[in-house]
C-alpha cells in the first residue's frame, strides 16, 4: 500500500519558494521567496537583474566575481541582481504584507545544495521590517529543516548597533 504523506504548510510554502528560486538568473546562488498572509500567497520574488537589463546568465559571467574576484561578502554594488526579498516586496502592497511571513530558499547553482545558514542581508532586513512582515522562514540544509525568525528580534537586537553585520 502506498502511504499518502501530506507536506506541512511551512514546507509547502518553502517548496513553492524553491520553485520560484529555479527562475533565478544568478550564476552563483538561486534564491526565491514567497510572502504569505492569512494562508494566501501575496507575492513571490527571485534574484535577477532589473527589468530590461541583461542577466548574468545572458552575459555568461558574474559581474561581481569579475570586479571583485577575491571578495566573498562585499562588492554588492557590482552585483547585477535585485534580491529575491526585494523583488517580492516591491511586487506587493504594504497593507497586504503587514503581519505576513516571508519564506526564503537559497541554493548553490553549482552543487544544488541548500545554503545552510542563509539569511536576509542588511538591506533586505530593513525592507522586511518596513514592509511589516512578521516572520522569515528559511529552508535549512534539507527539504524538512527550516529556521523561523521573528522580525521583532531584528528590531530589538539591531545588528548594526552591535557591530554585527550580516551579509
Amino acid at each position: 500500500m502506498i502511504e499518502n504523506i501530506r507536506v506541512d504548510k511551512t514546507n509547502y510554502y518553502l517548496n513553492i519558494a524553491k520553485a520560484v528560486a529555479d527562475r533565478s538568473t544568478c550564476l552563483r546562488k538561486k534564491i526565491g521567496c514567497v510572502i504569505v498572509n492569512n494562508d494566501e500567497i501575496i507575492s513571490t520574488g527571485y534574484n535577477g537583474a532589473p527589468r530590461g537589463r541583461k542577466n548574468c546568465i545572458d552575459l555568461g559571467f558574474c559581474t561581481k566575481k569579475k570586479f571583485f574576484p577575491d571578495i566573498r561578502h562585499a562588492g554588492y554594488e557590482a552585483c547585477r541582481s535585485v534580491h529575491a526579498e526585494q523583488n517580492a516586496i516591491i511586487s506587493a502592497s504594504r497593507k497586504s504584507m503587514i503581519g505576513s511571513t516571508l519564506y526564503l530558499v537559497s541554493y548553490r547553482d553549482d552543487t544544488g545544495e541548500y545554503d545552510e545558514g542563509a539569511t536576509a542581508c542588511q538591506m533586505c532586513r530593513k525592507m522586511i521590517i518596513n514592509a511589516g512582515i512578521k516572520n522569515v522562514v528559511v529552508r535549512g540544509k534539507n527539504n524538512l529543516e527550516y529556521t523561523v525568525t521573528d522580525i521583532e528580534d531584528w528590531i530589538e537586537n539591531d545588528d548594526l548597533l552591535q557591530g554585527k553585520i550580516t551579509y
